[in-house]
């Protein structure tokens, strides 16, 4: 493997990381070709159709890519995925992964309040909170938090006040969350 490349697996997934520089593709194109010859000698088959690239790309001068080829079938460019949960943009702006987190933990909202509703004590609500909520609103915080607009600041701390409206009780603000997990 070429030290600009890098491959991360998980459960059945496999992504092939690449730096190219000075315009040279060929250490990340040749690894792709070494990764499919591999699934090809150990039986493994790889569906073009659900494999896809992402390009993000700082110059300046942006040019086209051409496109990657995996047994004479294109590959697929696309501008943004989900990577373990949190979805990466091409130009690595947070704006689709914070509205995704903000929307699952205003769902979560709802069931804090139904638990409220059916008179649950302030600890098992936090409880709750801190294993569904605040989960969701920490979720690879360290990564994406510092590039974040005071706008999506301001909209997930809303969501940590409006639960402690609902249980009664403070809780950790987004900042103090971002501090003791950066610590880690």
């Amino acid at each position: 493997m070429h030290s600009s490349n890098h491959i991360v697996k998980f459960a059945d997934d496999t992504n092939v990381v690449g730096l190219i520089s000075k315009n040279d593709e060929s250490a990340y194109r040749e690894e792709v070709q070494r990764l499919t010859a591999w699934c090809r000698a150990n039986n493994l088959s790889l569906n073009v159709d659900k494999t896809k690239e992402m390009v993000a790309d700082f110059r300046r001068a942006q040019s086209d890519h051409s496109p990657l080829f995996i047994d004479r079938s294109p590959v697929e460019i696309i501008k943004s995925t989900k990577f373990l949960g949190v979805h990466l943009v091409e130009n690595f702006t947070w704006s689709l992964n914070t509205s995704s987190i903000s929307k699952k933990a205003q769902k979560c909202l709802y069931f804090l309040q139904r638990l409220r509703k059916a008179h649950l004590p302030p600890p098992i609500l936090t409880m709750f909170y801190r294993g569904t909520i605040e989960s969701v609103l920490s979720s690879c915080i360290t990564t994406w938090f510092g590039n974040c607009t005071v706008l999506v600041r301001k909209t997930l701390q809303h969501i940590v006040k409006t639960a402690e409206k609902i249980i009664g009780v403070s809780l950790p603000s987004i900042m103090d969350i971002t501090r003791v997990l950066e610590k880690c």
